[in-house]
């Protein structure tokens, strides 16, 4: 007969005396939380996109009379109300990686807080969400909101990430000057996001049908420092590439900053679609999506360039494996790096 007070009193350690989950699974469920935080940034962009910002006309209410949207609110009203519900899928994802992680033995704890702290940013957007409706669209608001969304998407990537590797002190994989290029690439990526809110806080989508006050800087300007800074970005990339090349780097790092260098052009080419097609709703909708790809593959790219060895299991806590087994031909793809982190 389960304990009710004990369930009641953490849930979570609950679960975890009784559960122990698979590796696999701890892998799946920490990407199922990264896939739907992407996800709900995504659908954001559609309400956005389809002028239903205010489909739900104040918060945490729908309507002044109504928790849910109703007939009389018509199409937006209904996507505005559907992107609120995909919250809780959001959180039943979020709620399933913090279960996993936590039951999963051994016990990580660094990897715990990092699962919970997904939870948090989560509860953070939702009431930052609703000061955006509560404030009309506010330009600056939306754009924190956008800004909010990425640091959760952020801290769920390194969360699958380090769910696949050791908790072993760091081993580099690149010299130096590899590091400092891909650090100073993670900057540059982290200015052009910012950029990016103000050339979408400046242009015409403004989230709803009615006159929004939009940001007060010049759009052709910012999106012309936008575009610089993307090239920034594939410049630094090829740069980080050739440096690695140069080092004979294990073939992990290499493949991921590839694979960045991919997901840039592709954005890129949207990104020139767009702007010469003056902004159709499905480009800037994928160029948003891409931009998820864009910073979740650049912290890929980022923590490649070391090692924690592979993921703790109970079984080699209980047998330790000996270090001659569990060292790597220099040349292979090191676990923290092909594998993602």
């Amino acid at each position: 007969m389960p304990n009710l007070l004990e369930f009641a009193r953490n849930p979570v350690a609950y679960v975890a005396r009784r559960w122990t989950p698979a590796q696999r699974t701890v892998e799946r469920a920490t990407l199922t939380a990264l896939t739907m935080s992407v996800v709900i940034v995504v659908t954001g962009g559609v309400v956005r996109l389809t002028g239903s910002g205010l489909g739900c006309e104040t918060w945490p209410k729908c309507s002044g009379d109504s928790l849910v949207a109703t007939p009389e609110m018509g199409l937006h009203g209904a996507i505005e109300f559907g992107n609120r519900l995909l919250t809780y899928v959001l959180c039943a994802a979020v709620g399933w990686a913090i279960l996993a992680v936590r039951s999963a033995e051994p016990r990580r704890r660094g990897l715990s807080r990092a699962a919970w702290a997904q939870f948090w940013l989560v509860v953070a957007n939702g009431l930052l969400g609703g000061v955006t409706v509560l404030m009309e669209l506010n330009p600056y608001t939306v754009a924190a909101h956008f800004l909010l969304a990425t640091a959760l998407i952020t801290v769920a990537a390194v969360t699958w990430l380090r769910a696949r590797e050791g908790d072993e002190e760091p081993r580099p994989l690149a010299p130096p000057r590899a590091g400092r290029l891909a650090v100073a690439l993670t900057a540059v990526t982290v200015a052009l996001i910012v950029v990016g809110t103000m050339v979408t806080g400046a242009g015409p989508h403004a989230g709803d049908s009615s006159d929004v006050p939009r940001m007060g800087v010049d759009w052709e300007a910012t999106t012309r420092v936008h575009a610089l800074l993307a090239w920034a970005v594939v410049g630094l990339t090829v740069l980080l590439w050739l440096a690695l090349r140069a080092a004979d780097a294990p073939s992990g790092p290499l493949a991921r900053t590839r694979e960045l260098l991919l997901v840039l052009l592709a954005q890129g080419a949207i990104g020139y679609v767009q702007y010469f097609t003056e902004l159709p709703e499905v480009l800037v909708a994928l160029h948003l999506f891409g931009s998820c790809l864009v910073w979740i593959f650049t912290l890929r790219t980022l923590l490649s360039l070391r090692e924690r060895g592979l993921p703790p299991t109970a079984d080699a806590v209980a047998a330790p494996v000996p270090a001659v087994v569990r060292e790597r031909p220099s040349d292979a793809t090191p676990a923290g790096s092909a594998s993602g982190l």
